[in-house]
């Protein structure tokens, strides 16, 4: 039952009046990256905003269970990395002593400290930002209902409403699965045990980081896909990626299915296609499914595609007239930086603005080490798009840095449409190619050809030379230039 008392501001559906001077009531569903960036830039508008989380922090799945804790567990596992297998003469290698419950205790605390200052912080310092605990759900286009945790609803009547509700780990239908003690991403993140020997369902990007940051912290691994690494991308790199984790003894095991998982309290069996496997540890990482399930969608008719999925346009408008959504919740890629671009361009419109979100020019990076690093179109993407495209493929070992540093594992690719030789794409398989590959984004960007990238000046030694040296390879045989060569 509805408590009349809890209404949220007993003047908020006047806000919707024409000629009325209260300010634009802006209602936020999720609390993630997404959200505040909206809430940030609706509030800069003149809005007035309320936030609603039903989760017990706020912040999201970036900074809770995703992009921070994970970068510090890669990191700490590329040092342990380092000191077992070092390329320097003159540097013992040694067996790292890891410990992962304190590795977990520190992730936790950043976690911690990163959530107080960007998301608390803000809302404590900004008087326009108020909070509500609770879930979620729509009574009408203009009106949500709070479920709280102490049994008591609230309504919210709004005159816009965000929805950033974020994602969820997919679960599949393997016979058994639901019956075991398996991980999902968040467990692996802060497991403080480190298990013997590790099996991975799945091929994600969260998949293959947390797959070679267990095996660099001193655990078995190996990793079940369905198709091969990276298969969706250029093949190359999926290649390249594979025979990088071999190298590390990571198992792979491509065209491989989990038909049925038990647990006999101390070790998973999965029975897969390809005969039975054993581990103390089960990983699943299949994807993410956006988390709009319980949000009542049907009830004011909002476009969904069959994942759950929010359907919106270009200016983070769904097909319900006030309501907008962002972040993995919608149609767009399942990455922090889109969600926040598109909040903020939701914020925007919200109070007036026309604002945009191109992700035409977007780009991606894995974390594993080697890094995968991509933008644009590669060659199979242009071809379907009828683009006639040029390509060069540098190995890393042509790069100077690369050589210095004895990490030559992978290459940089650039493509070009053959007509006018304007880039249109770049995939990099690199130690450091996140770091590179925002060149390559604004190379892109800015409609550069590969004789405009080849005649920049890039720092010498520096990893991003790649990109140029690549680009010096349409006309040139790069072998024969000199050091430093313009």
């Amino acid at each position: 039952m509805i408590d009349p008392i809890q209404r949220l501001d007993d003047s908020a559906e006047e806000t919707a009046k024409p000629n009325n001077s209260k300010p634009l009531h802006v209602a936020i569903i999720g609390s993630g990256s997404g959200a505040f960036a909206c809430a940030i830039k609706a509030a800069e508008g003149g809005a007035k905003v309320t936030i609603i989380e039903g989760a017990e922090v706020i912040g999201g799945c970036c900074v809770n269970v995703g992009c921070v804790p994970s970068k510090i567990l890669i990191r700490a596992a590329q040092l342990a990395q380092q000191q077992r297998n070092n390329p320097f003469a003159g540097l013992e290698n040694h067996e790292p002593n890891v410990s992962r419950a304190l590795l977990a205790e520190q992730q936790a605390a950043r976690v911690e400290e990163l959530r107080a200052a960007k998301y608390q912080n803000i809302l404590d310092s900004n008087p326009a930002l108020s909070l509500v605990k609770g879930y979620a759900r729509f009574k009408d286009s203009g009106c949500l209902i709070v479920s709280k945790h102490d049994g008591t609803e609230q309504e919210i009547v709004a005159d816009k409403i965000l929805i950033a509700t974020g994602s969820s780990p997919v679960i599949p239908p393997i016979e058994g699965l639901r019956d075991t003690p398996y991980w999902t991403s968040t467990e692996a993140l802060f497991a403080e045990e480190l298990p013997q020997h590790l099996i991975v369902i799945g091929s994600s990007v969260i998949a293959l980081e947390i797959a070679q940051a267990y095996r660099r912290l001193g655990s078995e691994v190996t990793v079940l896909a369905r198709h091969t690494l990276l298969y969706k991308e250029d093949p190359l790199l999926g290649k390249t990626l594979t025979e990088c984790f071999e190298k590390e003894n990571i198992r792979i095991l491509n065209h491989t299915q989990a038909n049925s998982v038990s647990f006999d309290g101390q070790d998973f069996i999965v029975q897969t296609d390809s005969g039975s496997l054993s581990s103390d540890r089960l990983l699943v990482c299949t994807g993410r499914r956006a988390n709009t399930d319980q949000l009542n969608l049907d009830i004011v008719g909002i476009n969904t595609r069959s994942n759950g999925e929010i359907i919106v346009n270009e200016r983070m408008e769904s097909n319900v007239a006030g309501v907008y959504a962002a972040g993995d919740c919608c149609n767009m890629p399942q990455l922090v930086y889109v969600a926040a671009a598109a909040g903020s361009r939701a914020g925007i419109n919200m109070t007036g603005g026309k604002a945009k979100l191109d992700l035409s020019i977007m780009p991606a990076v894995i974390f594993t080490d080697p890094q995968v690093a991509t933008v644009g179109l590669s060659e199979e993407q242009a071809k379907s798009q009828g683009i006639n495209t040029i390509s060069r493929v540098l190995s890393m070992e042509n790069v100077p840095r690369a050589l210095a540093n004895f990490e030559t594992d992978g290459f940089i690719k650039l493509v070009a449409e053959a007509e006018s030789n304007r880039i249109i794409g770049a995939q990099l398989l690199a130690h450091e190619a996140g770091e590179m590959v925002q060149s390559a984004v604004l190379a892109i960007h800015s409609g550069m050809t590969v004789t405009d990238l080849a005649d920049q000046l890039f720092p010498y030694l520096t990893m991003v030379e790649g990109l140029k040296l690549c680009a010096q390879t349409f006309n040139k045989n790069i072998k024969e230039l000199s050091c430093c060569a313009g």
